[in-house]
């Protein structure tokens, strides 16, 4: 099999492609990406980043943030009703799915998104939406419920 090849940017990352479409889905994949006929997909080398513990920190503190929230979202919905709640987005998942069910989903999304945002390192963004948490949901609710 020797037809074009491309590496995408990565030196360890090469792929054969065959001359025609049938033999392209004859051919094993690890073949495609350089190994021999019949072998297991290859490690493709790629080094995982450096780790960063303020970026550690922040996202702990991202989770945190995402858990006060949504205590305290609950305690203010139930007893304030459904119409306390400033987001739509999770006031709708919440009349839609219930109280309980459509709060813990929109926060596993936002834990979903703010790990995803971690691993990419984009440790900022992290940071900005906790503090973005902490002034418009934590302290207007906590200042709601407990003054």
């Amino acid at each position: 099999m020797k037809g074009p090849t491309f590496s995408f940017g990565f030196p360890s990352l090469v792929l054969e492609l065959p001359h025609d479409a049938a033999e392209l889905m004859a051919t094993p994949i690890g073949v495609l990406f350089g190994g021999h006929h019949g072998s297991a997909i290859p490690k493709l080398g790629i080094e995982p980043a450096a780790r960063s513990r303020a970026g550690d920190v922040v996202l702990v503190l991202f989770l945190l943030a995402q858990c006060l929230d949504g205590a305290l979202t609950y305690v203010g919905v139930i007893t304030f009703g459904l119409e306390s709640e400033a987001n739509p987005l999770v006031g709708g998942l919440m009349f839609h799915l219930g109280e309980g069910a459509g709060l813990i989903g929109a926060k596993i999304v936002a834990a979903v998104l703010g790990i995803a945002l971690h691993l990419r390192q984009v440790h900022a963004a992290v940071a900005l939406l906790t503090a973005f948490y902490f002034g418009v949901a934590i302290i207007p609710w906590t200042a709601l419920l407990f003054a």
